[in-house]
């Protein structure tokens, strides 16, 4: 029996490129360029619908409110450009059962619906419901990397599982921490940060599980403890890898019967609240040392892995400019070569360097805009560089796709047809050469 797929956008190049991969596949596809229009088609005579989100008339959010309030069964796909963990819960939410961030791969997008509607299959064998997220919370950043993070972010923030936050310094660790409160039952109870690297190990102890008077020369009052302080609510060990192993014990203990007894005291308390932790160092390789307790990793349920900048280095425009409005320059601008460096950096300190950066530039520039001459020295070296790695034909390469993306408007999909590439190698070249389109996002359909 045929699977019928309908899509919906309002650019009909996407349409047709969704309809051509799709096909290739065994799916009966048809699509439209409004969601007012498809909502006049027998939906119900589909298996699958698949929407843009950003569309003129009526949106693909509102379209897929539409949808589930007659056929709340069926499968929706949105998809977008525009990708942020606001839009991801309001898909998630409105019952959308999956979210992609546009530009993606015939081979992505296959795989995702072949992933739905077995997904589809089971639900209906199984009589479940689709699964619904609570609230928003802010993040900067619409690649499908980032979209791919904030829908993990999504899925897990309202369950009660404890969870381990990895990334490397500067990513947003406590940021994501904050998001899984926000986004939780436990939002309007307290969220408590433990920064465990900044307190003595001994007064560690004390400072989380709380004392009794007498407990220890000083101790002339009894003290609350932090997770005690976090009833009901969330509490972050930030830096958790500085914990004494002896302490992680104690740690762990809580963990698994929620259970708290002051120093000094006999008193057992039993205190609701959810543990969140966060490392920049490799836990897998601290346990090897023996400076982690492999116990301790597997009481967190979840392990959520924040992606470096270097891996999402096409939201950087998104993130200067959202950056710019934090630090009070919301009118400043970045010069196209500037930003051109900006895309070539590897940005080991992620997105707390570059706020740096933007910071020291804006210090050093008498102008209302970032320009390279007021960068940092290593952005002048990694340019100098990259100038002399590029061969004459490489400039000549970067010379024509640039020509060709000006003659398009940047429309990538006109552009590789026009250099008799595809998509995926056109944005390899991007990315190579350092090209970009001032603040537009030049990977839309």
């Amino acid at each position: 029996m045929s699977v019928h797929v309908l899509v919906i956008d309002d650019d009909e190049v996407a349409c047709e490129f969704l309809q051509e991969a799709l096909t290739r596949e065994g799916y009966d596809v048809q699509y439209y360029t409004s969601a007012k229009a498809a909502l006049a088609e027998d939906l119900s005579r589909f298996d699958l619908l698949m929407s843009d989100i950003r569309m003129p008339g009526m949106d693909g959010l509102e379209f897929l409110k539409r949808v589930h309030e007659k056929l709340p069964d069926l499968p929706v796909i949105l998809m977008t450009a525009y990708g942020s963990l606001e839009t991801t819960m309001d898909a998630l939410r409105l019952g959308a059962w999956d979210y992609i961030s546009k530009p993606f791969s015939p081979e992505a997008i296959r795989g995702m619906v072949k992933k739905v509607l077995d997904v589809r299959e089971l639900r209906q064998r199984r009589g479940r419901g689709a699964h619904k997220v609570k609230e928003d919370h802010q993040f900067i950043g619409s690649s499908a990397t980032m979209v791919d993070f904030y829908k993990q972010v999504a899925r897990v923030a309202d369950a009660e599982a404890s969870v381990l936050i990895e990334g490397e310094s500067g990513t947003g660790k406590e940021l994501t921490a904050r998001s899984l409160h926000q986004l939780s039952i436990r939002r309007d109870k307290s969220f408590v940060v433990v920064h465990c690297g900044a307190i003595p190990d001994t007064l560690l102890e004390s400072e989380l599980f709380g004392y009794e008077k007498g407990a220890f020369t000083g101790a002339d009052h009894a003290h609350q403890g932090l997770i005690e302080s976090a009833q009901d609510g969330t509490i972050l060990l930030d830096e958790i890898t500085e914990m004494s192993t002896g302490l992680q014990a104690k740690l762990l203990r809580f963990m698994q019967d929620g259970e708290v007894r002051h120093l000094g005291g006999h008193t057992v308390r039993h205190v609701s609240v959810r543990v969140v932790a966060a490392a920049n160092k490799d836990i897998d390789e601290e346990i090897k040392k023996g400076s982690f307790r492999s116990d301790l990793l597997y009481r967190f349920v979840v392990r959520l892995h924040i992606p470096p900048l270097r891996e999402h280095k096409e939201d950087l425009p998104q993130l200067v400019e959202s950056l710019l409005k934090k630090l009070g320059y919301p009118t400043v601008r970045i010069s196209d070569e500037a930003m051109e460096l900006f895309l070539a950096y590897d940005w080991p300190g992620n997105v707390r360097e570059l706020q740096n950066v933007i910071q020291q530039t804006l210090l050093l520039s008498p102008y209302g805009l970032i320009l390279p001459e007021y960068l940092p020295v290593r952005f002048q070296k990694k340019k100098e560089r990259e100038k002399n790695d590029l061969s004459p034909l490489e400039e000549a390469e970067r010379d024509q796709v640039l020509q060709c993306l000006k003659e398009v408007i940047w429309n990538q999909t006109r552009a590789a047809t026009a250099l008799g590439i595809d998509r995926k190698t056109l944005r390899s070249k991007i990315q190579r050469y350092g090209l970009f389109k001032g603040s537009e996002s030049e990977f839309a359909p």
